[in-house]
C-alpha cells in the first residue's frame, strides 16, 4: 500500500496529525457525525455495523504494524483506532444526543485511563494491542451506558424508544 494512502486512512484524513489531543479530535468528531450522519439502528442493522466494525478492524491491523515501522509504536498519529472504539461504544443503543456525549465522554476516560485488562491488552503485538485497547474501552463504555439507559431513560432523551 502506498505510503501516503496508509497514512492517510491510520491518521484518518490526517486529524492524528493534529498536535494536541489528535485521538481526542478523532473521538469528538466521530460523535458528532455519529450524530448528525448516522440514523438509529434496528437490530439488525446494528448487527451488520457490529460486523462491519469486526471486518475493518481486521483489515487494519497490518496497515497499523506497517505505519507504525514509520510512526512508532501505537503513535498518537494513529487514530483509527479511536473510531473503531467509538462505534463499538454506541452499537445497540438508542440514537441520541445525550448518548452521542456520554459516549464520548466515558470512551475517551476508558481509553485513557486504561482500566485493566485494556492497559494489558494495549501490548499485543503487531498492531493488535493499537485497535485492541480501544475496543475494550469502547466495550467497558458501552456496557455503562446500556445500564444507565435501563436505569434512567428519561435522562437519555429515550424514555419513549427504549431498544
Amino acid at each position: 500500500m502506498n505510503k501516503f494512502i496508509r497514512n492517510l486512512l491510520v491518521s484518518v484524513f490526517f486529524l492524528g496529525y493534529f498536535p494536541i489531543a489528535s485521538g481526542t479530535l478523532t473521538s469528538a468528531i466521530t460523535a458528532v457525525c455519529y450524530y448528525f450522519f448516522l440514523p438509529e439502528f434496528t437490530i439488525t442493522e446494528n448487527i451488520l455495523f457490529l460486523f462491519i466494525i469486526v471486518v475493518i478492524s481486521i483489515i487494519f491491523v497490518p496497515i497499523i504494524k506497517s505505519a507504525e515501522k514509520d510512526m512508532g509504536k501505537d503513535s498518537h498519529k494513529i487514530v483509527i483506532d479511536e473510531v473503531i472504539g467509538y462505534c463499538v461504544a454506541i452499537l445497540f443503543l438508542p440514537h441520541s444526543l445525550m448518548i452521542a456525549i456520554y459516549a464520548f465522554v466515558l470512551f475517551r476516560v476508558f481509553d485513557v485511563a486504561k482500566p485493566p485488562p485494556i492497559y494489558q491488552i494495549q501490548s499485543l503485538p503487531h498492531g493488535w494491542g493499537v485497535i485492541a485497547d480501544d475496543i475494550v474501552a469502547g466495550i467497558y463504555t458501552n456496557i455503562v451506558l446500556q445500564i444507565f439507559v435501563i436505569l434512567f431513560p428519561r435522562f437519555f432523551d429515550i424514555s419513549h424508544n427504549i431498544m
